[in-house]
């Protein structure tokens, strides 16, 4: 995994959902970001990164909106 991509193209999706069209598109984008941060922390959490526990933490809030 290309750790910096991965976390350009979570940074760039809520960049895009802060400037959605729409609530879908808004939706959409943060749904996005949410399954990009869950690929981060299973990463992390592979190699035993202690950033893992952060990203998680954001994960399952994006979740739970």
């Amino acid at each position: 995994m290309d750790i910096n991509h991965e976390y350009a193209a979570h940074q760039s999706a809520l960049m895009r959902a802060s400037s959605a069209g729409s609530a879908d598109q808004r939706r959409d984008q943060l749904a996005k970001a949410s399954r990009i941060a869950g690929r981060i922390s299973a990463f992390q959490h592979e190699l035993g990164a202690a950033a893992a526990c952060a990203w998680n933490a954001a994960h399952l809030a994006a979740a739970a909106r």
